[in-house]
């Protein structure tokens, strides 16, 4: 859908130096977007999205003593407030974790007399995804002044909107490719007919090839049994475990 979105698409960046943001290099910042957004929708099912949306805005998280932790939840609530968007709002503290004596933070939030709460560890800080989210912050920050516009298409058929960041830009973008884009989605190759089979799959001019690396056989087994097997509780399990955790499952 990406593909598709991009197809005779620019983005002018608006602000005291426009540029027009178009062809490989427009494809380039949208895939980096697109990972970024990716990392936040698998890891907001156990934390919270709004923290991991600010850090993709350009809020910067240390984590190596307790003052470095206080003084980022002071960041990061502030960040969370502009941010608001469900109603509920965040409390942000740093503090020492006893059990991996370690600083964190701690977000939480009040809903309907309920508290539910997620941490960022250290470990998270230092890691890829993290990193990810950084390097969205620093590619996108001050990209987008005022006046920048999203377009597509060509001729009488062009469209264009105003937009005030590229995540709005790309929201659009996409949106408007899937209001012209039909999608089919099969369980297996099977339920196709040839003709579709070919064009998805065997034409050896679009086809990808994806390799598989089974480290631990014994295990690999034991998932596919489960996976596959007569038993429905242990399927079901999984699936409500590990579902959220999926990101874009189409290849």
């Amino acid at each position: 859908m990406l593909r598709v979105a991009l197809n005779h698409a620019s983005i002018t960046t608006g602000g005291a130096a426009p540029r027009v943001l178009q062809g490989d290099e427009l494809a380039e910042l949208a895939s980096k977007h697109q990972h970024a957004e990716h990392v936040i929708e698998r890891l907001s099912a156990f934390m919270d999205a709004e923290a991991l949306r600010a850090i993709a805005d350009g809020v910067e998280i240390k984590l190596d003593t307790v003052q470095d932790a206080e003084a980022s939840a002071v960041a990061l609530q502030a960040k969370l407030r502009e941010l608001n968007t469900n109603g509920v709002p965040a409390e942000v503290a740093g503090e020492f974790d006893a059990r991996t004596d370690k600083p964190i933070l701690r977000i939480s939030r009040h809903h309907h007399g309920n508290i539910k709460s997620s941490i960022i560890t250290q470990d998270f800080v230092h890691g890829a995804d993290y990193a990810a989210l950084s390097e969205e912050a620093h590619i996108f920050r001050d990209l987008i002044g005022e006046g920048a516009k999203a377009s597509r298409g060509e001729g009488e058929k062009a469209k264009e909107e105003k937009v005030t960041d590229f995540r709005g830009a790309m929201q659009w973008l996409i949106s408007e490719a899937e209001r012209t884009t039909g999608r089919q989605r099969y369980k297996g190759l099977g339920e196709m007919n040839p003709e579709q089979l070919w064009e998805t799959t065997m034409d050896p001019t679009v086809r990808r090839l994806l390799r598989v690396q089974i480290d631990d056989a014994i295990e690999a087994d034991r998932v596919f049994t489960m996976l596959m097997g007569d038993e429905v509780e242990p399927r079901r399990d999984f699936i409500e475990t590990n579902a959220l955790r999926a990101g874009n499952i189409d290849v």
